[in-house]
């Protein structure tokens, strides 16, 4: 018996309920790996003396949690982005230079201390049940910036960091089994959520620009019905959508009226390009994603959008009957730090900070002859034949940079590298030890 038929022996149950939570159980232990088939329906059903729908209930219930997929005359697989936690990766030793995580730089975050302690000293009203769920000033600071960015602001609305807002949107519009065009290379944590919310994934391929046209054209001929594009500071490729690019791609949205369009602008302030935005107000279903998060710190998990009407109403009475609001305390810290002149000060030097490392890196490994890509953000992109190989290779070089294989469909071998505090010096040394894993030392005749 083959270890692939030992594992789906280990599938049990008397019923869809308790099958669908076997094989939950199975991947959670990691007997059932990403990828892998599961029995056919007529088969499970036989060895557990079910009925056939019974079997196949329990396969639908897996794919509306994201958990299997169906791929034709493949069978039904587990998902190649199970939601379900796992244990968290191998910790990077400490002689390790760790470019692997894409967080910003704590130096270039703002003091939180001082705008704490005047709201503690202010005070105010606590916010209560039946208030509005934005403050006003943030309400008032965010319509001012998406206006001033070009973006259609009939509505506002406030999530918990953009991964909140998107997994909302999408829920609002959209049902397990409907098609979502992504970028691709793309940000795990967009494609994992799109596969935790049983929607399919389809492939938009992207350039320094943005999002190749064509290759979205493609997607919706495909019957995506959801489109979730990053204006800039895209992760993990570092493209910015040009003006040019975003007025192609408004032509090809325009055959397709009824598409949702999120726009995710995850870095804003700091992202170091302009924001060309493919909304505009004659489509009906549109949303543009603003985080604080890159800007003054991850932990503060506040996200602005600009929506049409219906979809933040949708949003908004969907949070009502869950979390209700986001909390007034959070939100009254973003305000009282975006309106400070010396916050918005140290947002301009952050990303002219990150601009000058990102050129730095790509300006060493060109030196070398590595040909690497990143015009924003903190994240630069660099193709490779062997990601296994590399991510090794630098490891032994005292570099940890992230796998590519994790934001990929159809694109081919990279890894992602943050750069946010990576000084010109340090730019030298990994260019270095990336050309060093690239051409090893060739072995000396008799060696």
């Amino acid at each position: 018996m083959t270890a692939q038929k030992k594992r789906a022996q280990r599938i049990t149950g008397a019923g869809a309920v308790q099958v669908a939570a076997s094989i939950e159980a199975s991947i959670r232990a990691g007997e059932l790996a990403p990828g892998d088939p599961l029995p056919t329906v007529r088969e499970l059903a036989g060895r557990l003396g079910l009925a056939p729908a019974t079997v196949a209930a329990a396969y639908r219930a897996l794919r509306a949690r994201g958990l299997a997929v169906a791929r034709g005359r493949r069978g039904t697989r587990v998902s190649p982005r199970p939601p379900i936690a796992s244990a968290p990766p191998p910790a990077v030793p400490e002689h390790v230079r760790n470019l692997s995580l894409g967080n910003p730089d704590p130096r270039l975050l703002p003091d939180l201390a001082p705008f704490l302690a005047t709201l503690a000293r202010d005070g105010g009203p606590s916010r209560l049940y039946g208030e509005a769920v934005i403050h006003p000033d943030l309400e008032r600071l965010a319509r001012a910036d998406f206006l001033a960015d070009g973006i259609p602001c009939e509505a506002v609305g406030i999530a918990s960091g953009a991964l909140d807002a998107i997994e909302r949107v999408l829920q609002a519009h959209l049902r397990p089994g409907d098609r979502v065009a992504v970028e691709d290379p793309g940000f795990t944590g967009v494609l994992d959520l799109v596969a935790a919310l049983g929607l399919e994934a389809v492939p938009v391929a992207v350039d320094a620009e943005g999002p190749l046209p064509a290759s979205l054209e493609a997607a919706l001929a495909r019957g995506a019905e959801a489109f979730i594009a990053t204006p800039r500071a895209q992760n993990p490729t570092g493209a910015a959508i040009s003006a040019a690019r975003a007025a192609a791609l408004r032509a090809a949205l325009v055959r397709s009226p009824d598409l949702l369009v999120i726009e995710d602008d995850h870095m804003g302030a700091v992202s170091g390009a302009p924001y060309a935005t493919l909304l505009e107000h004659a489509r009906a279903r549109r949303v543009a994603i603003r985080s604080v998060s890159k800007a003054l710190g991850p932990d503060l998990r506040v996200a602005v959008f600009a929506a049409d009407p219906a979809t933040a109403a949708r949003v908004e009475g969907r949070q009502l009957v869950g979390v209700r609001w986001v909390s007034f305390v959070l939100q009254r810290l973003v305000a009282a730090l975006l309106e400070a002149d010396d916050v918005r000060a140290m947002l301009a030097r952050a990303a002219a900070t990150y601009a000058e490392r990102r050129a730095a890196a790509l300006e060493a490994l060109a030196a070398r002859g590595i040909a690497a890509t990143g015009v924003s953000g903190h994240n630069i992109w660099i193709p490779v034949a062997d990601e296994a190989r590399t991510l090794q290779g630098l490891l032994d070089e005292g570099f940890a940079v992230a796998a590519g294989e994790r934001f990929r469909i159809e694109s081919p071998p990279a890894v992602r590298v943050t750069v946010a505090d990576l000084g010109p010096g340090d730019a030298s040394a990994f260019a270095d030890a990336f050309a060093r894993v690239l051409t090893p030392p060739r072995r000396t005749h008799g060696a």
